[in-house]
């Protein structure tokens, strides 16, 4: 992301109308999740936890929940995206963001940087389209087990209620 940060501000800025030092400000924040949460995806490894027995250990492993769906706002579409998707990647979990419809192409711009970094494609990807039918994929799904949201309260509302669903 860093080295490709002023091409991605251009993405950020043609697309979303921010000032270019702006859009590249946000670009470097972005980064700044993925490399954050890389380095603590070093540090996730098990606990063991005392046992009220003498000669027993009570072990903790972390494993990763699942698909994770993530909808973004247009207003921070890189540094939104980065600070869903690398918590999730650290702790193993695939993801698919359902971009802005406005800020489709930095969302697109972030999947392919990860590809060529060696993620794999299956465990990245952007779904572009119809919000109503995007969510209503989502919130049927069986594989999707974790949702992240940022956008108006109205919608989030209405999505809560979904998810409890």
């Amino acid at each position: 992301i860093v080295s490709n940060a002023d091409e991605l501000a251009f993405i950020l800025t043609s697309e979303q109308g921010k000032p270019l030092a702006e859009a590249k400000g946000e670009i470097l924040y972005a980064a700044s999740f993925i490399e954050w949460f890389a380095e603590e995806a070093k540090r996730v490894y098990g606990d063991i936890i005392p046992s009220p027995y003498p000669d027993a250990r009570i072990v903790v492993n972390k494993q990763p929940i699942g698909v994770v769906a993530a909808i973004t706002p247009w207003n921070f579409p890189a540094a939104m995206i980065t600070r869903k998707v690398a918590p999730a990647l650290a702790a193993g979990c695939p993801c698919i963001v359902k971009p802005a419809p406005e800020t489709p192409f930095t969302a697109l711009a972030l999947v392919d940087l990860a590809v060529q970094a060696g993620v794999p494609a299956e465990i990245f990807s952007v779904i572009t389209g119809d919000a109503v039918h995007i969510g209503d994929a989502i919130f049927e799904s069986d594989v999707v087990r974790k949702f992240t949201f940022t956008g108006s309260t109205p919608v989030g509302k209405m999505l809560l209620e979904r998810s409890a669903k």
